[in-house]
């Protein structure tokens, strides 16, 4: 076995604020599993949350868990069983696999299971390593248009079809996204491939709005402090010339979730995407006298082939997101510029600077494609 085979670097997280790289034991693939070497990692939210408390919601870390859960990389070895993807393949990793029995599994909403195992959710480690195995068909072969660093964000991107979904976006939508951050601008563009005639955005950040702008969106809203709920939607109404009929919401923020509840047009839909304090109060009597449905998500199911659809197809974006890379090596330091919002959405690369690829000589791949994938194996 090679220098490189032996390493399995990992970000493991022991408790709050104690955040390790250390070597853990390469796991060999099961049945219906294939090993990959993880190239590329974004930091989701979800991360710096249980680096900084420890838990969200009832999920919290009692024991070491890897974290790190937006992935794609290389498949490097293949289970039994294992039939539609090969060595040398790239992919993307969808994080959670369910049990694939109940009765939310056989009626396609999966991310309901009870059973859900999603990496980097306590108890389950991620993906922050060299090497992690996972099932087969939950990793999605990454056409050679479609770069690592974008297989690594179709999972955020599976959020805003998701959300998308179930607001009911269509053509001809008037649309108010609230929050510019990673989650909100993935809403923001697949709002926009889904027909919406507008979509406005808000946020507190000018430099976040900025982005969204550069990204299409119509309206960009600075949400200034000291401004109440209903002063911030009547400036949404004001821009858009009508009440928007579709809100998503993606900060979790209570005074944003009211905002987007007083813009909504009478007979709209909310979509509470972001995820905030437990308890939260709302205009009951305002959203029911005015029939405004108001609807929550929780991750995605049957997501990753659509954005990864509107990814190679060009329908999609998401390259204008990734502002920060670091290496594995450099871990604490990635979650700390996430922390302080340096930029959009940060990287981390897990492959090493290395030629000395194992794999590939097995993998039947011609020259031209070998040397592809180790171009896109440096920083």
């Amino acid at each position: 076995m090679s220098k490189m085979a032996n390493d399995n670097l990992s970000a493991v997280l022991y408790e709050i604020d104690d955040l390790r790289m250390e070597q853990r034991e390469i796991r060999k693939p099961s049945k219906g599993e294939v090993q990959i070497e993880v190239h590329s990692v974004g930091i989701c939210g979800s991360d710096v949350h249980y680096l900084r408390k420890g838990r969200i919601g009832d999920f919290i870390v009692t024991a070491p868990m890897v974290l790190g859960h937006e992935t794609s990389g290389i498949v490097s070895a293949v289970g039994d069983g294992v039939t539609k993807l090969k060595i040398g393949d790239r992919v993307a990793v969808e994080p959670g696999y369910p049990c694939r029995m109940c009765d939310f599994c056989k009626t396609g909403r999966y991310n309901l299971c009870a059973d859900m195992k999603f990496a980097a959710t306590p108890p389950f480690d991620g993906t922050l390593c060299r090497y992690y195995c996972h099932p087969a068909d939950f990793c999605f072969k990454l056409p050679d248009s479609v770069s690592f660093e974008e297989g690594a964000l179709l999972e955020p991107l599976s959020v805003g079809v998701h959300a998308c979904r179930r607001a009911g976006i269509t053509m001809g939508d008037t649309v108010l996204v609230c929050g510019a951050g990673p989650i909100g601008l993935v809403n923001l563009l697949v709002a926009k491939s889904c027909g919406a005639s507008q979509v406005a955005i808000t946020d507190l950040d000018e430099k976040r709005l900025k982005v969204a702008k550069d990204l299409g969106a119509d309206h960009v809203i600075t949400v200034e402090r000291g401004k109440t709920a209903k002063e911030v939607a009547s400036k949404v109404k004001k821009l858009l010339g009508k009440a928007p009929n579709k809100v998503i919401e993606c900060t979790g923020a209570e005074s944003s979730i009211i905002t987007g509840i007083y813009a909504a047009e009478s007979g709209g839909v909310v979509v509470i995407v972001g995820m905030g304090k437990p308890e939260v109060k709302m205009p009951v009597i305002d959203f029911l006298a005015r029939e405004v449905d108001i609807r929550g998500i929780f991750r995605y199911a049957n997501c990753y082939p659509t954005a990864l659809s509107l990814v190679a197809s060009g329908a999609v974006n998401v390259k204008p997101l990734v502002t920060n890379r670091f290496k594995l090596e450099d871990s604490v330091k990635a979650f700390e510029a996430a922390e302080r919002g340096e930029g959009i959405k940060v990287i981390i690369k897990c492959k090493r600077d290395d030629d000395n690829f194992d794999f590939l000589a097995k993998s039947g791949l011609d020259r031209g494609k070998k040397r592809k994938i180790i171009d896109e194996n440096t920083l």
